[in-house]
């Protein structure tokens, strides 16, 4: 179901609590990772410093595309404002791979240069320990905040301090292995911190951009969707369904085949039904647009790009004049226009009260006087109590 005005409102604070809990988890640990690494004298510690500060910046960040991508769509954003989400999940991943290079290039030029690590001592491996619990703490937290508001953003971010943890796990099996004498292991932890740190800004860059490029949703799930329309009551087929992603919300529209001859009320409804059941199926559906075909045209040609039909106004002046000496069209009460096979089926409701007509010889008289008409199609003439 689509999220009212209050309930985005309300999941954007809950989001901008979580996320700057973690702005200050960061900022401690980040302060005790940095000053711990400068005074041992290890990269890797520095470099998780480092990164915990970059955290600091995602986390203001995402607090204020949160507040914007969660606004209610309004005139110039009709589809709403999700891609604000998408773009700082962009930015997101690119800080990460930029974090990430830097470490790496920085740790490769001091291992080539055989540069050796001072061992640590046993109270920045502590500090190195408590931090690695309190981002993984924070990455339990936020994932869970993530997944009651429905936010791709903060389970990115959730993500991001994830790989913070990741980080400062090999840093601290660096640290250890330091201590023990093996100097060399700070420059490897350090870029195998690299190369963790940018896995992860790799995979959210990619899944943003196929958000971007409007990917559909994975095939089982669009198979789930047209199964789920094509057994409602009053369908005969489901095509062109199309489905992509907005943030966290699901954009669908599909073309619904009903029975050639049901009125523009019916089919809305059969149509309505429709939508009804999708979002049932999948909650996170907030637009569901549905085109009302009376016969499958799945594969030919778009019916704006073939020539068009007459409209009723001059479908009933073209009959008018190829009928206008015919008793019944000049018995008519009502008409009825159906375009189906490119042709225009017409109906004819007969009033009887001067005269019953016979309805086969009436029919063929009108057929007739229309032969020059290429584009009609079924004609069928009805008469009696309840015509029209």
């Amino acid at each position: 179901m689509t999220p009212s005005p209050t309930q985005r409102a309300n999941q954007a604070r809950a989001a901008h609590r979580v996320t700057l809990i973690g702005a200050l988890v960061d900022l401690l640990v980040g302060l005790a990772k940095l000053i711990a690494g400068l005074l041992v004298g290890s990269a890797a510690l520095v470099a998780d410093g480092i990164h915990s500060f970059s955290d600091i910046v995602t986390d203001l960040f995402v607090v204020a595309a949160t507040h914007f991508g969660r606004q209610a769509p309004d005139r110039l954003h009709p589809y709403g404002h999700g891609r604000i989400e998408t773009l700082a999940t962009l930015w997101l991943g690119s800080v990460l791979i930029f974090v990430a290079g830097a470490i790496a290039w920085a740790s490769v030029g001091r291992l080539i240069a055989g540069e050796a690590a001072h061992a640590p001592g046993g109270w920045a491996i502590t500090i190195a320990g408590a931090s690695l619990l309190a981002k993984e703490a924070i990455y339990h937290y936020t994932m869970r905040a993530a997944r009651r508001i429905g936010s791709r953003l903060l389970a990115a971010n959730a993500w991001h301090s994830r790989s913070d943890a990741l980080s400062t796990l090999v840093v601290l099996i660096g640290l250890v292995a330091t201590q023990l004498g093996l100097a060399w292991m700070d420059a490897v932890a350090a870029i195998i911190v690299g190369v963790m740190v940018g896995q992860v800004g790799g995979r959210l860059l990619w899944e943003s951009g196929q958000e971007l490029i409007d990917t559909a949703l994975p095939e089982e799930e669009q198979a789930r969707l047209q199964h789920t329309a094509e057994q409602v009551p009053g369908v005969h087929g489901v095509h062109e369904l199309r489905t992509r992603r907005i943030a966290d919300d699901v954009l669908l529209d599909l073309h619904i085949v009903v029975p050639p001859r049901v009125t523009v009320s019916e089919a809305h409804e059969i149509g309505n039904t429709v939508s009804r059941r999708l979002r049932e199926t999948l909650p996170h559906l907030a637009d569901i647009t549905f085109h009302i075909d009376p016969e499958d045209d799945e594969g030919e040609t778009e019916h704006s790009l073939r020539p068009g039909l007459p409209l009723r106004v001059d479908v009933e002046a073209l009959l008018d004049e190829a009928w206008h000496e015919q008793p019944a069209w000049q018995a008519r009460i009502d008409l009825d226009l159906h375009y189906l096979d490119d042709r225009i089926d017409v109906s004819l409701y007969l009033d009887a009260s001067p005269h019953p007509f016979a309805l086969n010889a009436a029919a063929a008289e009108l057929r007739r006087a229309a032969s020059g008409l290429d584009w009609l199609g079924r004609l069928r003439l009805w008469q009696g109590p309840g015509c029209g």
